[in-house]
């Protein structure tokens, strides 16, 4: 008995360092999209690009294409790293291995995965901008829109994943069902809970889209990164009319239920 409270101890701690390790790489991950970027363009300057020089000449520049290639490998890296574990065969034999401890992992790598590209990160400073807002007074305000336009999405992709049974999302449910001989907790969903789960692992396309687009400068090295993200996001999800139905019969619930207590006050009868 006192070894399955020691393991059950051990496996706690475990879930829940990972689950500090997650929350910090996800406000690292926030600051690296949004606000690291937005603060170089905050008072109307910038240092991301040089407009001075001609595409041609950035293209041919060594620093330009090695900075390229390495970002290349950080994003190569992170999207290997995200399907492979996430790929059936491997998820099987890493769930045989690992158990309850196989989504904590997966959550635990893709942190790292994700620690890795941004500390490694090379910004393309030696080409020109795509685009670039430095004319006075959008070179104030346009940043300023960007923040809040991004501190909005921030603010809904966190309110989704809280409503997206988090816990289980980042391993922790997993390990507190095992300790209690609960068996795996997507065994207690319904299937069409399941079902739709397993096509929407990413339920924040639409506010990461705007996150990684909606910039007042964007430079060579942030457009490999909105076009490398926006692809994997668009082709990771698979919905159907089947899922979608599921979701309108779960709001609808949601919706009943909030209106259940107005509908027995005393004061609706009287």
């Amino acid at each position: 008995m006192a070894s399955v409270t020691v393991r059950g101890c051990a496996l706690c701690t475990t879930a829940l360092l990972n689950f500090a390790f997650v929350f910090i790489s996800g406000a690292d991950f926030i600051r690296f999209l949004s606000f690291r970027v937005i603060y170089h363009n905050i008072t109307g300057e910038t240092s991301l690009c040089q407009d001075s020089i001609s595409w041609s000449a950035a293209l041919q520049d060594s620093s330009v294409l090695r900075s390229l290639l390495v970002d290349v490998v950080l994003l190569a890296l992170f999207t290997l790293q995200h399907s492979l574990l996430a790929w059936t065969p491997v998820k099987q034999a890493c769930q045989s291995v690992l158990g309850s401890l196989n989504r904590m992992a997966y959550c635990f790598t893709t942190a790292l995965a994700l620690q890795i590209l941004m500390n490694y990160w090379q910004p393309v400073t030696g080409a020109p901008c795509l685009w670039s807002v430095r004319h006075a007074p959008w070179s104030v305000w346009f940043p300023l829109l960007c923040f809040v336009v991004h501190f909005f999405c921030w603010a809904i992709i966190c309110s989704i994943l809280l409503m997206f049974d988090y816990a289980e999302l980042l391993g922790i449910k997993q390990v507190y069902y095992q300790c209690l001989d609960l068996g795996d907790p997507l065994s207690h969903k319904s299937s069409g809970e399941q079902r739709f789960l397993s096509h929407f692992r990413h339920p924040v396309c639409l506010e990461l889209g705007v996150v990684l687009w909606l910039l007042p400068a964007l430079s060579l090295d942030r457009l490999l990164l909105a076009l490398t993200m926006s692809a994997y996001l668009a082709l990771a999800h698979s919905l159907d009319k089947q899922d979608l139905a599921f979701l309108c019969d779960r709001l609808s619930s949601k919706v009943q239920l909030f209106n259940e207590p107005y509908r027995d006050s005393p004061l609706k009868e009287e």
